[in-house]
C-alpha cells in the first residue's frame, strides 16, 4: 500500500526519483496515466491490469465508463525505473499535470499520485478542511 507524501524534484530531463520505499512495488514496471485533480496516477503493472479488467467488464453498458477508459488508456505510458530509481515523465503527461520542477508524490493506497507541489498543497488544504466533517458511518470498513 502506498502512503505518505514526498517532495522530490523533476530534473532538467523530466526524470523523477521515486522515493526508495516505493521502488520495490514499482520495480516490475508500472503504468503512468492521467488522474483527476489534475495529477498523474502510477499503478504497479498488476494493479493497472486488474483495474483495466474491472473497467472493461463495465464498458459495454455504460458510456461514461467507456469514455473514462478511453481517456485513461490514451494517456497511459508504460514505465520502468532506472538503476537510480528514476523514470522519465512523458512530456504530454507533464503538461497535463502542470509539472515543472517542484512535485509532490502522494501515496493513495493502491497507487501513487504525482502532483505539481503547489497544486497538491491547495488540493490538500481543501480536503483537510472537510476532513472532520465526513461521517465515519459513510466510510465503509472504518467502524
Amino acid at each position: 500500500m502506498f502512503v505518505g507524501t514526498h517532495t522530490p524534484r523533476l530534473d532538467e530531463k523530466g526524470r523523477l526519483v521515486v522515493p526508495s520505499r516505493y521502488r520495490e512495488a514499482l520495480g516490475g514496471g508500472f503504468y503512468l496515466t492521467r488522474g483527476q485533480g489534475p495529477c498523474l496516477h502510477a499503478y504497479p503493472r498488476a494493479d493497472f491490469e486488474r483495474r483495466y479488467a474491472e473497467l472493461r467488464a463495465a464498458t459495454a453498458t455504460d458510456p461514461a465508463v467507456r469514455d473514462y477508459l478511453r481517456v485513461m488508456l490514451a494517456g497511459a505510458s508504460e514505465e520502468e525505473l532506472d538503476r537510480q530509481g528514476r523514470f522519465t515523465v512523458p512530456p504530454a503527461l507533464r503538461s497535463f499535470a502542470g509539472l515543472d520542477r517542484e512535485v509532490a508524490v502522494v501515496g493513495a493506497g493502491e497507487r501513487l499520485e504525482v502532483w505539481d507541489e503547489a497544486s497538491w498543497r491547495a488540493r490538500f488544504a481543501e480536503a483537510e478542511a472537510g476532513y472532520g466533517l465526513v461521517s465515519l458511518d459513510a466510510l465503509p470498513g472504518l467502524l
